[in-house]
């Protein structure tokens, strides 16, 4: 199910406003697609602010939810500016298209270097951390000749075929998505590498300054990765690799899926080649991706947008929600993530009531949103 977004507003956000989405995004609880479901049903990021208390109280929360207060976020801001960073806000025109086309684009980036170039042909280039020889030679050359082709390399700055990837399109400008914070470079062996796409390409962060990336991070920069580009190249990873997830992610965001061949007996080699057994496409040299992706633009992706006060499915008021709702959600609802259409045909409620509802047990931290529109039960502590 689409869901629309307050991607963009006709004029540039101020300074007072960039601290307002960073509040509300910073908030505990409150996931990118639970920020643009707050504004759009209170029409602007104050008024969810100033909501989030009641609401979490109606989803189950003992203790009112709170935003940060305004002087974290400024600290943050300011740190951020000092270190030669910027914050974009999904409703910034400089926002990457592609990546805004998804239905759980970050409403916040932390940024290093140029965004211009996010906004350019990008193709990702994903892979093994322990990458062979050959599989890093080939991922960097790849990368160099798609540069060469003017289209940009983003990745995730990891080792082997992420490392390999900026380094091959360092001169062509690259893009680097880390998991955590955007002042903390991860792997530190890459912190060479990290200064330079700083000068010459684009660093992104999702995450607060400060924060050191776990595993639960890296799906999340994965979805980025793949948000930003036009396809996703696998080379070299194991049927566990994050990188079958970043590819997985692609396809459900309608991005062509791609896979360098290897041989059967290399476990580097399963992932692709499953990749390629279940349908992505067989590449050679970066003229077979060019090849695929022509005629792609990030536009394409993106529904005419609206005003931030329109939206075709009003959220449901006070009174139109049944007594027993959340508990029909929840009876409905598993450890097990499941699709949001899957839980509308359960359930037997309209949209706009369950929207609600799910809001209300988000911002209580009894149900999590994941990656694809996946909704799943949390434990109780």
């Amino acid at each position: 199910m689409r869901m629309n977004q307050p991607l963009k507003q006709s004029k540039a956000l101020s300074e007072q406003e960039k601290l307002g989405w960073l509040r509300l995004s910073r908030t505990e609880n409150v996931g990118p697609i639970t920020f643009y479901r707050l504004v759009e049903r209170y029409g602007s990021v104050g008024e969810a602010l100033e909501a989030l208390p009641d609401l979490s109280k109606r989803g189950g929360r003992s203790k009112p939810l709170k935003a940060p207060d305004e002087s974290s976020v400024q600290r943050e801001y300011d740190a951020l500016r000092e270190m030669g960073g910027e914050i974009v806000t999904a409703a910034c025109d400089a926002y990457p298209i592609a990546l805004g086309a998804t239905d759980d684009a970050p409403p916040i980036l932390s940024t290093f270097g140029d965004i211009k170039i996010a906004n350019k042909n990008v193709i990702a280039i994903v892979g093994a951390r322990n990458a062979s020889l050959n599989g890093r030679k080939f991922a960097e050359r790849l990368a160099r000749e798609l540069g060469g082709c003017e289209q940009t390399v983003v990745s995730g700055l990891a080792r082997g075929i992420d490392t390999a990837a900026h380094k091959g399109s360092l001169s062509s400008g690259t893009i680097a998505v880390v998991a955590g914070g955007i002042d903390v470079v991860y792997p530190q062996e890459n912190t060479a590498l990290f200064e330079q796409i700083k000068e010459s390409g684009l660093v992104i962060a999702e995450s607060p300054l400060g924060v050191s990336p776990v595993a639960r991070h890296f799906p999340k920069r994965n979805r980025i990765v793949s948000g930003l580009s036009r396809a996703c190249v696998v080379v070299e990873a194991t049927m566990r690799s994050g990188s079958l997830i970043t590819a997985r992610m692609a396809g459900e965001q309608g991005r062509d899926v791609m896979a360098v061949p290897g041989h059967p007996l290399d476990p580097r080699a399963q992932g692709p080649n499953h990749l390629i057994r279940e349908g992505a496409t067989l590449i050679r040299n970066a003229d077979d991706i060019l090849e695929i992706i022509r005629g792609f633009s990030g536009n394409a992706l993106r529904e005419p947008l609206k005003p931030i006060q329109s939206f075709t499915a009003a959220p449901a008021n006070d009174e139109d929600v049944p007594q027993n709702a959340q508990e029909t959600v929840l009876e409905n609802l598993f450890f097990t993530p499941i699709a949001l259409d899957e839980l509308i045909r359960s359930c037997h409620l309209t949209i706009p009531v369950l929207q609600s509802v799910l809001l209300e047990l988000e911002l209580a931290g009894r149900i999590k949103r994941e990656a694809g529109g996946r909704i799943a039960l949390l434990a109780d502590d």
